[in-house]
């Protein structure tokens, strides 16, 4: 039961008498983004860049739970931990996407500062990847590319944060 104090749009607070917590409190709480699953067309180039290229973990190579005809591939961090998670579904037939309204528009990693993330974009550039300069949106620096099915994919600092003036502007794209 929630209390006539909830907040509009925000999870229902407990109650005196309701399990879940001390009154007041919220009974839930998204804690942040545990993975995001996109779609490819072949998992052996998407192993290529993502672990080969990028360097993260293979960290399950099945079949999907919900689909067994389909390849899920998950990489992260050695650990698996959520949060660094992006798994792969694998459908070598399925039409090339389009970008609108309940697609997906990018995927940001994030990098510790700005000399690493020059780094990363003189390294993918000597790999033959192509990739945007480092573009400054004031809360963040930003370096975007696009994986071997067309994914956009960002190379994100974590800082200087959303305490810096203005909006980021819309970020140009690598040709597909």
């Amino acid at each position: 039961m929630s209390s006539a104090d909830d907040e509009p749009g925000m999870p229902p607070q407990t109650e005196a008498g309701e399990p879940g917590g001390a009154p007041g409190q919220r009974r839930m709480a998204l804690t942040g983004l545990h993975h995001v699953t996109l779609i490819c067309r072949d998992l052996d180039r998407t192993t290529a860049f993502y672990r080969d290229l990028l360097g993260l973990t293979l960290v399950s190579a099945a079949t999907n739970d919900d689909d067994p005809d389909a390849r899920h591939f998950w990489f992260g961090d050695s650990a698996a931990r959520p949060g660094t998670l992006v798994s792969f579904l694998e459908y070598p037939t399925m039409p090339q996407g389009t970008v609108g309204t309940g697609s997906t528009h990018h995927l940001a990693f994030a990098v510790e500062s700005g000399e690493e993330q020059e780094a990363w974009r003189d390294y993918l550039r000597s790999h033959g990847v192509e990739c945007t300069d480092v573009l400054d949106r004031e809360q963040f620096l930003s370096l975007y590319l696009r994986d071997p099915d067309g994914h956009i994919i960002e190379i994100a600092t974590r800082g200087p944060g959303f305490e810096a003036p203005g909006p980021p502007a819309p970020p140009p794209l690598p040709p597909p």
